[in-house]
């Protein structure tokens, strides 16, 4: 009789594994239930083709790279600038969101894989001598029992309709949203250093006109006191100039406050307490940042190069993704498992009589959900094209950003030499006055109105040089500021380690321009990064 029965076993098992085999194959060549997805295509005004003022460009013509501060000529900005993007927390908090996203992409993908389990056990056991239905005298059943056993089971969904795919794909989507996000961070902190220091030396500048008006003021009130003295001034002259001196000092005071704010807010840029920090002021009248020149470039370029456009068209790449998983939601779940292991009330475990297994294969297909999936479906294909008109807005906003930036540089630019113009002929009014005026040809009242236009025509000089150079920082920050959608990492980059990786996962493998290191100093707040390292904590 055993003999019969090998031939029908051994066939059913040929069945099984050829029956298993083509799963395992049709499960590799899923069915895709996901749209097409394709980046959208606009069409773009006549301006773009050298009608306008955002026009085409030569290649190398005025190309931001991506330390662009550098372009301002200021090595004190350029060592801010690099130490910023060592030990800012807020960048490195934008790196750790990149990796949690990559980790959350990792989850979705695990799915793909046979899920095993191991387990083990044992346990000794001592039954009541008093228990129902138990008879002292003839009872045989033991006392005392041990039990040992160890299993092992693994299950399996066969990914037909790509639902695991696609919400890997979704996961890995956003993941690469996310590393833009880190690129719009890291921009955003460039450019508000770069401002932030180009309005402390406005402020520095400021201080020298108020130190120059300062003494030539001193000297006019000793001017009118002289002649009060010799009787060929009145005593209202000097009340004037005195007023006219105390006037500018409370000014400058009030400008030292402005100073200090703003170093404040640069120090909390570079990680460091306000108080340790401090950056020696500049006694120039003028600001000697370098003559930047940018060119716009043409539109196919502006959307490769601004990050905050990438991380629009990435959300709208995993919005697509997830219109496949609501689509696979319609189709049954396959799940194949396999259950199996010794037990034995001994310890004779490796017995095959005291083996158990199971091999089970399970289908699941909801007959009805009351509309659950189709508004699932709705939602998705919803919410696809709110991120589409998210991009759509995003794209318009930065070509706003770009044509607001070109004309505030060069019209920030006509503003600065006429004001430099007006300031040359203030300060040819101010001397004429004050000679007329020390001559006995002329009232002080001519004499204080000169000086006083001439205070405010250079400090509205010093304004408006302000104003060209922060304009210039904000049209780079609209051009992308060197960055291209060629730093984020692709699909296959995102996976932060193997699958059969278990070193090193304390931090993930760096991919793209997204910067996971933690910085040595980043726990001193000092600013003097001399001193010795401070302990390590439980983040580095």
């Amino acid at each position: 009789m055993k003999i019969h029965n090998q031939a029908p076993r051994r066939r059913s098992w040929r069945h099984v594994s050829t029956a298993l085999v083509g799963v395992m194959s049709i499960g590799l060549a899923s069915c895709d239930l996901s749209p097409d997805y394709h980046a959208p295509t606009y069409l773009y005004p006549n301006g773009w083709e050298g009608k306008g003022v955002m026009t085409d460009a030569h290649p190398a013509d005025g190309a931001v790279r991506g330390d662009w501060w550098t372009m301002l000529n200021d090595p004190i900005l350029n060592g801010l600038e690099t130490r910023m993007l060592g030990v800012n927390a807020d960048l490195q908090a934008a790196a750790e969101a990149f990796t949690q996203a990559r980790d959350v992409a990792r989850e979705a993908e695990s799915q793909l894989y046979p899920q095993l389990t191991g387990a083990a056990g044992m346990s000794k056991n001592k039954g009541s001598l008093g228990r129902l239905f138990n008879n002292r005298r003839t009872s045989t059943s033991p006392v005392y029992e041990s039990n040992e056993a160890y299993s092992g089971a693994a299950t399996w969904e066969p990914d037909f309709w790509d639902a695991i795919r696609n919400t890997t794909r979704m996961q890995k989507n956003l993941a690469q949203a996310t590393a833009a996000e880190y690129a719009v961070a890291r921009l955003s902190l460039e450019a508000e250093l770069a401002s932030d220091y180009v309005a402390l030396r406005g402020i520095d500048a400021q201080n020298a006109v108020y130190d120059d008006s300062i003494r030539y003021f001193k000297t006019a009130v000793e001017i009118t006191r002289l002649r009060q003295a010799g009787a060929i001034g009145a005593g209202l002259d000097v009340s004037r100039a005195e007023n006219q001196l105390y006037a500018a000092m409370a000014a400058q005071s009030a400008l030292t406050a402005r100073r200090q704010v703003m170093e404040h807010a640069i120090a909390a840029l570079l990680n460091t307490v306000p108080a340790g920090f401090h950056l020696a002021p500049v006694h120039d009248v003028h600001m000697h940042f370098g003559t930047v020149k940018v060119n716009s470039g043409l539109p196919s370029s502006l959307l490769e190069r601004r990050p905050d456009i990438a991380v629009a068209e990435r959300q709208m790449a995993a919005a697509a993704r997830g219109i496949g998983v609501s689509r696979a939601a319609f189709y049954p779940r396959v799940t194949f498992s396999a259950a199996g292991g010794f037990e034995d009330a001994g310890f004779d475990l490796a017995s095959l009589s005291n083996a158990f297994w199971k091999i089970a294969v399970q289908a699941v297909e909801p007959a009805f959900t009351g509309g659950l999936r189709r508004a699932a479906l709705q939602r998705s294909w919803s919410q696809y094209r709110q991120t589409a008109d998210n991009y759509r807005s995003t794209v318009i906003s930065a070509f706003q950003d770009v044509e607001d930036g070109l004309s505030q540089t060069g019209l920030y630019k006509v503003e600065l030499d006429q004001q430099h113009q007006a300031v040359e002929a203030a300060l040819r009014t101010q001397s004429m006055t004050m000679a007329l005026y020390t001559g006995g040809l002329s009232n002080y009242l001519d004499a204080l109105v000169a000086q006083q236009d001439a205070l405010q025509a250079r400090l509205l000089e010093v304004q408006a040089q302000t104003a060209q150079v922060q304009a210039t920082v904000r049209l780079v920050r609209a051009l992308g500021g060197g960055w291209s959608a060629s730093a984020l990492p692709t699909v296959k980059q995102i996976d932060p380690f193997s699958p059969l990786q278990y070193q090193g996962l304390h931090n993930p493998r760096p991919v793209g321009d997204v910067d996971t290191h933690q910085s040595p100093v980043a726990t001193d707040l000092s600013g003097d990064y001399t001193s010795p390292v401070p302990n390590k904590g439980l983040t580095h």
